[in-house]
């Protein structure tokens, strides 16, 4: 016997309901010729290699904002049937902070190299075992281990890059050359900073010609005016994304990141990314699994997956920072040439061993080998003290954001 009318507009209703309720689950999820997977942005997902057994359904990453590419999540989703619920800060000091009060929830997080010797000390952090990073492989000589973590034990290099002038050669005819030259009177109320107490006070103590890393009281209450009176020539502090004030021409010249100086490239053109005679400030970022973390086996294949090469060229594209991962670059340069050869022949991505070497990070030696430049790779971290907190600013280091991005 047919059914009722009623009983069939139930039945459709329940039908679609169900087709609703698969979509919402499958997460966006596509199939690509062959069975590939997909994703939303028609991005096609690598298998991962090696699959690693996973049984948690939910990672927690604790991470820098917009520094992860849409894709290397989506994708990670759904191979591994895993959730992954991203937190973000806008400070290392942030994310120290909140770690210290007891927060247990966590199972990544993405700290910069100055930060992870107290992260250590602090027992926030449990050693890596290495025989589940197999992908580890995959980083170039010179960047691990993570400066901060001299033994290796802790840090899953990240990104790396540098801290230096950015210029809209439009806009400005006397080009800085110095932290120095900041401090000239043409440049007052047209410049946009990271904001960053850490680089400002030792942009003072080197233009004075003290070590930036100085812990010296003296020291620092000797530059203490000179931070002043730089701070209040700066017209816009901006550690969420200074390139946009550069972009609208709200700002024609300061200091950011590497990848700001780039994508600000990348939209106008005409900007220049100069290293200051006296030395730029280099950072490497590292991926660390938290002492407490709920889920280590999502962590551990989060690691790897995010560590492949066919993976892992997306920041190169996205997140334009100085690249660690060996295999990235290799991968880019067989099937993403135009893209890797913006990478590798841009002084801004590719920094010159010319340049001075200042603070923390990774030491400078040689650029990494492009087929304009023969040269080798970058040499082991310097062994440099942690740099000194912003005495002088008057202002905390949980309150100052330094994002990447």
């Amino acid at each position: 016997m047919g059914l009722s009318r009623h009983a069939l507009r139930i039945t459709l209703l329940g039908l679609l309901l169900g087709a609703a309720l698969l979509t919402a689950c499958g997460g966006g999820e596509q199939k690509a010729e062959g069975g590939q997977i997909t994703t939303k942005s028609g991005f096609v997902c690598p298998e991962p290699n090696p699959r690693v057994e996973v049984t948690s359904k939910d990672l927690n990453l604790f991470v820098w904002t917009e520094y992860i590419p849409q894709d290397t999540i989506d994708c990670f989703e759904q191979i591994y049937g895993v959730k992954v619920n991203r937190e973000e800060y806008s400070s290392n000091e942030e994310m120290f902070a909140k770690l210290s009060q007891g927060a247990t929830t966590y199972d990544l997080a993405q700290p910069t190299d100055y930060i992870i010797p107290p992260m250590i000390r602090t027992g926030l952090l449990q050693k890596l075992d290495l025989a589940k990073l197999p992908n580890l492989k995959n980083i170039a000589e010179g960047f691990f281990p993570v400066h901060g973590d001299d033994t290796g034990e802790y840090a899953v290099p990240y990104q790396a890059g540098t801290q230096a002038i950015v210029v809209n050669k439009d806009k400005v005819t006397n080009i800085p050359q110095s932290w120095a030259d900041l401090w000239k009177p043409e440049y007052a109320g047209k410049m946009v900073f990271i904001d960053d107490p850490r680089v400002i006070t030792g942009m003072a103590l080197m233009t004075a010609g003290k070590d930036p890393n100085t812990t010296d009281p003296a020291e620092l209450a000797a530059v203490k005016p000179k931070v002043a009176e730089l701070v209040h020539n700066i017209k816009i502090f901006d550690s969420d994304s200074p390139k946009t004030a550069l972009i609208a021409g709200d700002a024609d010249l300061g200091m950011v990141w590497t990848a700001e100086a780039v994508l600000a490239q990348r939209e106008l053109g005409n900007i220049d990314y100069v290293y200051p005679t006296e030395g730029q400030y280099n950072f490497a970022d590292a991926y660390v699994i938290l002492n407490a973390a709920p889920h280590p086996d999502a962590a551990y294949a989060w690691l790897n997956y995010s560590l492949q090469g066919d993976v892992f060229w997306k920041m190169l594209e996205e997140f334009p920072y100085t690249m660690p991962n060996q295999a990235a670059l290799d991968y880019a340069k067989e099937n993403q040439h135009e893209l890797y050869e913006a990478y590798i022949n841009s002084p801004i991505t590719n920094t010159p061993p010319t340049s001075g070497t200042k603070v923390s990070g990774w030491k400078i030696s040689e650029r990494q080998q492009s087929s304009t430049i023969a040269s080798g790779p970058k040499s082991k971290a310097a062994n440099a003290s942690p740099p000194a907190w912003c005495i002088p600013c008057g202002r905390t280091p949980a309150n100052m954001p330094t994002r990447k991005g």
